[in-house]
């Protein structure tokens, strides 16, 4: 394409804020109100799961609900906290099509991660959903999260075994009975020793992590970590 020919696309296209489609001055770009409306997740934060502290607890401090009921996953990181900006990007995505998002939220996202990784593995969606859905978000992120990083992603190390129930308004108890065993992992020597980076676009209250952490480490996988757009950080992660 010539510049001349781009320069006229981007005055007639121009880039528009991925959060309220607000012109802005390049592609993924906000504008000030949303990025005033991100809350990025950075240290100092929980030594287990990553849940940002309001005040450095010292080196190895781990939060209350590690200490009471600890994940099977190593660390979650996620660029930002679960708000009105990031679940409308999230949204966009997931049910409107909006497959450039996903690039948006890696470029946030990578910067997060943690050193060591060895393969990014996305949550997989039920065949049907996917057929109804037409894509996988998780399998969009990963994608763009390996271009940035260039950890390797491997999208058919993990499947669904059965459709479960939307999981939105469960409490823990019932999130954790609707995921467990709804995963399998479908090669062994394709996780077995590996540092298996789990990519989803918003992490709640971590039971389908969990229970996706449960049949890699049992398959083999040296250790499971989370990487997701956003999470939720409130005390209530199953009102969301």
């Amino acid at each position: 394409m010539s510049d001349s020919l781009a320069s006229l696309l981007s005055l007639a296209l121009p880039p528009r804020c991925p959060g309220c489609a607000t012109p802005v001055d390049c592609d993924h770009r906000f504008c000030a109100t949303c990025w005033q409306g991100l809350h990025f997740l950075r240290p100092p934060w929980c030594a287990r799961c990553n849940r940002p502290f309001d005040y450095d607890r010292g080196e190895g401090a781990w939060c209350a609900s590690c200490l009471a009921d600890p994940p099977r996953v190593d660390g979650i990181r996620a660029a930002v906290a679960y708000g009105a900006v990031a679940r409308r990007l999230a949204l966009k995505l997931k049910y409107g099509g909006r497959i450039g998002v996903a690039d948006t939220m890696a470029a946030l996202l990578a910067p997060t991660m943690a050193d060591g990784a060895d393969l990014l593995v996305p949550v997989p969606l039920h065949r049907w959903r996917l057929w109804s859905r037409a894509f996988n978000q998780a399998v969009l992120i990963a994608r763009a999260l390996s271009r940035h990083t260039d950890v390797p992603v491997e999208i058919g190390a993990l499947v669904r075994t059965r459709r479960t129930a939307v999981l939105r308004g469960l409490d823990r108890r019932r999130r954790r009975r609707a995921v467990a065993g709804a995963f399998r992992v479908v090669e062994r020597s394709l996780v077995e020793g590996r540092a298996i980076v789990l990519v989803d676009d918003v992490y709640t209250s971590g039971a389908t992590a969990d229970a996706c952490a449960r049949v890699l480490l049992k398959a083999g996988a040296a250790s499971v970590s989370v990487a997701c757009w956003a999470r939720v950080v409130g005390d209530d992660p199953a009102a969301h």
